[in-house]
């Protein structure tokens, strides 16, 4: 299988240059999920720094992998790829935050489908690694039962910067201070973050792209849960009225794996959207799903 961005077909025949996993010193949660990695996992202390943190190293299933702390916010990361030319696939680890405050375990691609108002660039969004994503999502709803965690497990939506080229995702633990300190919720996301490092590269699910329904998407998560889908981006229904065909276009063309069926949340989608929606796809010839 082949992506559209020529420098990172290697990994397909197996060869990784580097995945990253990426911890931020202005994030509680961060900083407790990295924690968790650092005692779980054999990571070792490397010579080399990156804006002033330790840099931490480990071979996982024969992939070079490391551990970086940023001093600044993640979504602000735009230029990390600058500093790691050979990332092929970036892990933040990060805390959610809502105003309801539920307690949220989730994973999300980041890139922004129309403005940039919190980091990366406008209209760009980042690869979106589909069986990651799911394979994260995995671990966090077992986990969440056999540790007994009253969290909600979900999908988000694409959302927030950064806008990258290689495939990246964020996994998160939400939504209020009082969750970003529990160690027991951060190592599950640990886990969970691992866990699509470990089997990066590899593709037994039907990635898709989700469309409509609310930023959190329960029937989104569930099909991943009990059928054999990943999702890749997902645009939700307040960002479906700025959405155009470029932007689908780009959602479809930005995922890792081949996409050939758009997911429709079709109840999740405003009645005066669909008509301009559904022409829209039409046009681009591509399977669609009602959910």
């Amino acid at each position: 299988m082949e992506t559209f961005f020529p420098e990172h077909r290697t990994f397909h025949q197996g060869v990784y240059r580097l995945i990253l996993i990426v911890a931020s010193n202005k994030d509680v949660a961060s900083l407790n999920i990295k924690r968790q990695i650092l005692e779980s996992y054999d990571f070792k202390s490397t010579p080399e720094r990156f804006e002033g943190e330790t840099v931490f190293e480990t071979e996982v299933n024969n992939k070079k992998t490391r551990l970086i702390t940023l001093n600044r916010e993640s979504i602000s990361a735009q230029n990390l790829t600058s500093a790691f030319t050979q990332a092929e696939f970036i892990v933040f680890i990060s805390r959610h935050s809502s105003v309801t405050e539920k307690p949220t375990l989730s994973v999300h691609t980041p890139g922004n489908l129309s403005s940039a108002q919190y980091g990366g660039i406008a209209c760009k969004v980042s690869v979106s690694p589909a069986n990651a994503m799911r394979e994260t999502l995995k671990v966090m709803a077992q986990l969440r039962v056999e540790e007994q965690l009253d969290y909600e497990v979900s999908y988000e939506g694409t959302h927030h910067g950064p806008s990258l080229n290689v495939p990246a995702m964020f996994v998160e633990l939400g939504s209020s201070p009082e969750q970003w300190k529990d160690l027991k919720a951060a190592n599950v996301v640990a886990q969970a973050a691992m866990k699509s490092v470990e089997t990066f590269g590899s593709f037994p699910a039907k990635a898709v792209l989700g469309i409509g329904g609310p930023h959190y998407n329960g029937k989104f998560t569930r099909i991943a849960l009990e059928d054999n889908v990943a999702f890749g981006h997902m645009i939700p229904k307040y960002a479906v009225p700025r959405t155009d065909e470029a932007i689908l276009r780009q959602c479809i063309k930005k995922t890792l794996e081949k996409v050939e069926t758009v997911v429709l949340d079709w109840k999740g989608i405003r009645s005066e959207e669909k008509p301009r929606l559904t022409q829209i796809i039409e046009q681009m010839s591509i399977q669609t799903q009602k959910a």
